[in-house]
């Protein structure tokens, strides 16, 4: 929000007009707007540590030397064609995938730093040596520099490493797709659970009709001796579910990275009521 880059724009009186540099690290920002109308002369963009899924609405920083987008839920490599003064990029420890992606970074031409460590495709096999050939104005790749011999070795055999990239590509698309449709599984689960979930504290509704049918006095005794040892406090209820949530296995996706917010967030609330 506006007020939000104001707070960090104190030192320059509060004017965010003619910020050169912007701290919004660990806001819990979900989206990336605005800034390139209200902030045309940025130099410097402090965004890591959120939860941005998608670069964009950068483009009009023509002035932007330096964006750290660091611990993100990045998966492209996108839009900053625009950002014709970008020196240098920090994309450690998200979830870029799409190793090609850096072909868009070929217009940053004073592009001279660039950091993926951390992503899904700086395990490709090939990766250092695909990045290194395919931007040659990069001097330093995730904090190594680049050394001549080393340019002129990523630009032999350049062919075959773009040909097994692809293919890593794809292979890890169709397992990112695999992960987004259990994602939506899951989520829709959760909403048909809390859709079905009843008054009670187990979640069924309650008659009388043990009371009004006759012969059934004994179910109704049964019921409520069964009853009885799955009785537990709120508090103990609560505890359990916060166990299970953290100790369930799952994958280190943007999806589980924001549902392990939102069940934080859902914690802090229900603590001020």
């Amino acid at each position: 929000t506006e007020d939000m880059v104001r707070r960090r724009a104190e030192h320059n009186e509060c004017e965010i007009f003619s910020l050169e540099e912007v701290s919004l690290h660990q806001q819990d920002i979900e989206r990336i707007q605005h800034l390139d109308r209200w902030c045309r002369d940025l130099r410097i963009l402090y965004l890591q540590n959120n939860l941005i899924p998608r670069i964009e609405n950068l483009g009009r920083l023509k002035k932007l030397e330096y964006l750290n987008l660091a611990l993100n839920n990045i998966e492209v490599i996108e839009n900053l064609e625009g950002c014709e003064s970008l020196q240098k990029l920090d994309l450690t420890v998200n979830f870029v995938g799409r190793l090609s992606g850096v072909e868009s970074l070929k217009r940053n031409v004073h592009l001279t730093e660039l950091f993926l460590v951390g992503n899904p495709c700086a395990e490709f096999e090939g990766y250092r040596q695909y990045v290194v050939a395919s931007l040659p104005q990069l001097k330093w790749l995730d904090g190594t520099e680049i050394s001549r011999s080393e340019r002129i070795r990523a630009s032999q055999g350049l062919e075959e490493v773009k040909r097994q990239i692809w293919e890593q590509e794809r292979e890890y698309l169709k397992r990112r797709a695999r992960e987004k449709e259990e994602a939506q599984r899951k989520e829709a689960g959760e909403e048909k659970g809390n859709k079905e979930r009843k008054p009670g504290f187990d979640g069924r509704w309650y008659t009388d009709i043990n009371n009004t049918a006759p012969g059934l006095e004994e179910n109704k005794v049964n019921q409520e001796v069964e009853e009885k040892p799955n009785t537990m406090s709120p508090d103990l209820d609560d505890e359990r579910r916060e166990r299970e949530f953290w100790h369930k296995p799952c994958s280190f996706t943007p999806e589980s990275r924001l549902e392990a917010h939102r069940h934080l967030e859902e914690k802090r609330k229900a603590k001020e009521k």
